[in-house]
Order: C-alpha cells, then structure tokens, then sequence
C-alpha cells in the first residue's frame, strides 16, 4: 500500500530524494504522506528523471557511456562505498562529456539506480573522481601534472570549489495527483560556476 511504501522508504517526511552533503541542487519535497509514495514508487521504478552535472578529474574520451557495478560499503572504511564484485546493489550512472578541458571534464550524468554515493564511486571507479572530493580520491592535485606551477593552479582552484563538484541539475517526475509530467532545472552555484570559469578556455572543446 502507499502508506506502507511511505514507511518503507522514507528518508524523512516530505524528502522525496536525498543530496549527499556538500552536493548542491534541486530537491523536490512532498506535502503529504500519499504523494511522498508516489514519489518514492517513480525513484524506485525509474520513471523519475535525475541528472546532475559534475567536473572530474581527467579527460573523459568517450562521449557518452554507462557506469555499471554493485556499490557495498568499503571494507577499510564504513563511511564510503565501493565498487565490489560479489554482493551489494546494483547500480547504474549514465554519462556525457559537455566539455573537455586541459585535465578536467565537465560531465552531465543521469541516474537510472540512486544508490547513496553512486555517482561519486562510479567516477573514482573508473578513473575520473570528482573534484575536490575528499572522501573518493578527488582532492589531489596530482592530476594535474608535476609541474609546480600547474600545482599552484590547482591549489587555487580547490579555494573556489572546497567541495566535491557536483550538482544536481535536473529533476523531472510525474505529478502524483494530476499525472502531469513536470520538469525542473536549477541553475548551476557560484562557487560551482567559478570553477568553470577559471578552467573555460576562450575557446573550449565542446561535445
């Protein structure tokens, strides 16, 4: 039933989805118990739509792809996940590559499973943490290249964005009462936004 789904998967009353702390973006909250299950039931059958912007580290060659592999908590530290070859849940990120830049890249990624951390594991796992995400190998500067000056460069950057780089763009779902498709964008932050800035080229390589 819908009250039982409610209880089953709420996060908090109202909270239709969670945000992992130090991720910025849009949210959608449900007034009452019935429509936070309705909510709920898109989210979990995947007919909701959720797609978040990030930068990661490295330049992504592929100009789409998917991100497939079972999260379970790491075994050397129960605070983060891990992409783990027997057990845990499955999970599933989309990606495109927006823009490449000289070591970083801009990627839009779609979520067809929401699983806690799954976009910020998925990007380590193969190679592109997010930047300046402490807790998934991203706030090392030795992407970057060796020389000190590029260093230098980078140290700056993680002064405009001390958090991992990651926001959630768009949310799109159906109205749980009339069934109308509803779709919502929120504009990328400043700090988020300063960072772009800093490492936009006058003329950069757009997908």
């Amino acid at each position: 039933s819908s009250a039982l789904m409610y209880q089953r998967d709420a996060i908090r009353p109202g909270i239709g989805h969670r945000l992992d702390k130090d991720t910025s973006g849009i949210l959608v909250v449900a007034k009452h118990a019935h429509a936070h299950a309705m909510l709920a039931k898109q989210f979990a059958e995947r007919t909701a739509k959720r797609e978040y912007q990030a930068i990661v580290w490295g330049m992504v060659k592929a100009d789409s792809g998917t991100i497939e592999g079972n999260l379970a908590r790491s075994p050397r530290d129960r605070k983060i996940f891990a992409v783990v070859q027997k057990g845990g849940k499955h999970a599933i990120t989309d990606y495109r590559a927006l823009e490449r830049f000289d070591f970083l890249t801009l990627v839009s990624l779609s979520l067809q499973t929401g699983r806690t951390h799954q976009i910020r594991v998925h990007c380590s796992h193969i190679g592109h943490p997010l930047f300046s995400d402490t807790a998934y190998g991203g706030s090392s500067a030795h992407y970057a290249g060796a020389a000190a000056k590029q260093r230098q460069h980078v140290v700056n950057l993680f002064k405009l964005l001390p958090r991992q780089a990651l926001h959630a763009k768009t949310l799109a779902f159906r109205h749980p009462a009339s069934g109308a498709w509803m779709e919502f964008d929120s504009e990328l932050p400043a700090d988020f936004q300063a960072l772009l800035d800093a490492i936009r080229p006058k003329t950069a390589d757009v997908v």
